[in-house]
């Protein structure tokens, strides 16, 4: 890379190069984890997501592409992203730890065959694994959307797309990008195209 190149183009070709690299990696995972969530929505399952920070974005943001829509027509999804209810969040926190904040909402809203999309760019937010590690409990299937450095949570999750940097901003970037691929590909499982 240009040493000389402004900071904003060295990060986008950053940017352009984690794509790459994901393209190249992380594809096949990518289409598994969009396998199970179109097969789980089909059989009347549910979708639950959850993340901290710009991970929790992330999680709303493709909970609200299967509830609404992604790019056409079709029918609602359950999709639940498990950081939007302030109640439940505080009150979770305030009288637990924050560690249980999702494994309490998993414990009680997933049911076997759901599946939880787990999000965290270090791969290392324990609140996160415990919310997998409690899906597992409940026999619902795990997706994990981590970083490089994340063998923590891909370590408990039964599919895990691993973002080939270390660089939170370029993850970010690349998971949401994977979060319009699983919305597109699972689309194309419920339609039967795939």
């Amino acid at each position: 890379m240009n040493r000389n190149a402004s900071p904003a183009l060295r990060s986008i070709r950053e940017h352009l190069e984690t794509i790459e690299h994901l393209a190249d990696q992380c594809l096949p995972t990518i289409e598994e984890a969009a396998r199970v969530i179109g097969a789980a929505l089909r059989a009347g399952n549910k979708l639950l997501l959850c993340g901290n920070g710009g991970s929790a974005a992330e999680a709303q943001h493709i909970a609200a592409e299967f509830i609404g829509r992604f790019e056409r027509e079709r029918r609602s999804y359950p999709a639940i992203a498990l950081t939007t209810d302030t109640s439940a969040l505080t009150a979770i926190s305030n009288d637990y730890h924050f560690e249980k904040v999702f494994e309490r909402q998993v414990e009680g809203l997933a049911a076997g065959g759901d599946v939880l999309v787990a999000i965290s760019t270090s791969g290392e937010s324990r609140n996160v694994i415990a919310a997998t590690e409690a899906a597992r409990r409940l026999r619902c299937r795990t997706i994990a959307m981590t970083g490089a450095k994340g063998k923590a949570l891909a370590a408990v999750c039964d599919v895990a797309i691993v973002v080939p940097s270390s660089r939170t901003s370029r993850i970010q970037e690349a998971h949401t990008v994977i979060g319009h691929l699983l919305c597109e590909l699972a689309d194309a499982v419920l339609d039967g195209e795939r």
